[in-house]
């Protein structure tokens, strides 16, 4: 598969020409921070296939694992070791590339680690968004900027429909308590600075529980499912039955390019908060979950452990996709055995570490693309 291909099939379907936000990036600065996390590190990808001049700040990869390691993805792109909890440092790097669009991914991301290390957590997840945003504000250049935070932003009653995106916010861990104030964070920077006409039209981005190839961290359902692989022993379960909204990597960053790309074009009408999820019958649980995959794979297994101390965390989470399915005309494209099989294939490719990472990390890319093409997709019109 390649580009010419997908230009070729949208003019076949009758399009008048390539997905826009494909057009849009290209030839444009875009400045991610956390580049060097799971999603971060797709999402640049994702763009300098794209054809943008793509810039990343974040901290060192923690493992030789990770996703911009084996991509090798400091070849590709421009990249700045910093931290956001040092805004001067990141401001002045704004300031020096002076980019179109801006994407915050930089996080402490682990429920659990957030148990560990809550001022951490507080510090990264609330100071870096404040240092993200001011660094936006200092830089004129910057014309559309999205911050990306999660489901668990929200205030958790583990009721069984999802939650919209005026629902308030909340969390009773250290993470999505702090995730919950960067979307206030968000809220307050909006109506504060950045509401009058001329100014950077900004939004944030709440996706579910996001799998896919790259992914190691610790304490992750997925990535310890295939550490358990490749140890050639068996998972356990803490919480078996806690269900999710599970999505491909390339769901959310669809979203996300598909926001900013509107936030470019249209302006303040698509800021504030939005939703990107799967369907509503897609919520699985992690035992559902780990069993597609051995339907698929049959190496490695699980067991559930019985009269454990566990520290909270939720059992049901939904989100209502409903506003991004409507106004942005954005919806997931990949059913559950779709997006489990997308996964397990790209830790395949981890697995084998042969060198050609990145080019997998493309057709993943591509292949998702034409499913978006063939169904009629024509995002960010």
């Amino acid at each position: 598969m390649n580009w010419k291909r997908i230009g070729q099939t949208i003019k076949q379907n009758g399009k008048s020409g390539n997905m826009s936000f494909f057009n849009i990036y290209r030839g444009k600065k875009v400045l991610i921070t956390g580049h060097t996390g799971f999603k971060g590190s797709w999402l640049a990808i994702w763009l300098k296939e794209l054809g943008a001049d793509v810039y990343g700040y974040a901290l060192a990869p923690y493992s030789e694992m990770d996703n911009f390691v084996t991509c090798r993805l400091s070849d590709e792109i421009h990249h700045m070791e910093g931290d956001v909890r040092d805004g001067e440092k990141l401001k002045n790097y704004f300031h020096k590339i002076k980019p179109d669009f801006a994407f915050h991914l930089a996080a402490q991301p682990l429920v659990l680690l957030s148990y560990q290390d809550p001022i951490g957590t507080f510090e990264t997840n609330l100071m870096g968004t404040v240092n993200f945003f001011e660094a936006v504000r200092a830089t004129p250049s910057v014309k559309a900027a999205v911050n990306v935070t999660t489901d668990k932003c929200y205030d958790n009653k583990e009721w069984v429909w999802g939650y919209r995106e005026n629902d308030p916010m909340g969390g009773k861990d250290p993470y999505s308590a702090s995730k919950g104030c960067s979307e206030l964070i968000t809220g307050s920077y909006q109506e504060s600075f950045f509401k009058k006409e001329g100014t950077c039209n900004i939004a944030s981005a709440r996706a579910g529980n996001v799998i896919g190839g790259g992914d190691w961290a610790a304490d992750r359902i997925i990535p310890d499912y295939f550490r358990a692989v490749k140890a050639d022993s068996k998972l356990e379960i803490r919480n078996p039955y806690a269900t999710r909204p599970w999505q491909h990597v390339l769901e959310p960053l669809s979203g996300y390019l598909n926001l900013g790309a509107e936030l470019f074009l249209k302006g303040k009408i698509f800021s504030g908060g939005w939703n990107f999820g799967p369907e509503d019958t897609s919520n699985y649980s992690v035992k559902e979950l780990i069993d597609q995959i051995l339907l698929i794979d049959p190496r490695g297994g699980y067991h559930i452990p019985e009269g454990i101390d566990k520290l909270h965390e939720a059992v049901l989470l939904k989100l209502d996709i409903s506003k991004a399915v409507n106004f942005l005309k954005w919806k997931p494209l990949l059913s559950f055995k779709e997006t489990v099989h997308f996964t397990w294939k790209g830790y395949q490719q981890d697995i084998q570490q042969n060198g050609t990472t990145y080019n997998s990390r493309v057709e993943q890319i591509k292949e998702y693309s034409l499913k978006a093409i063939e169904k009629g997709i024509n995002w960010a019109q």
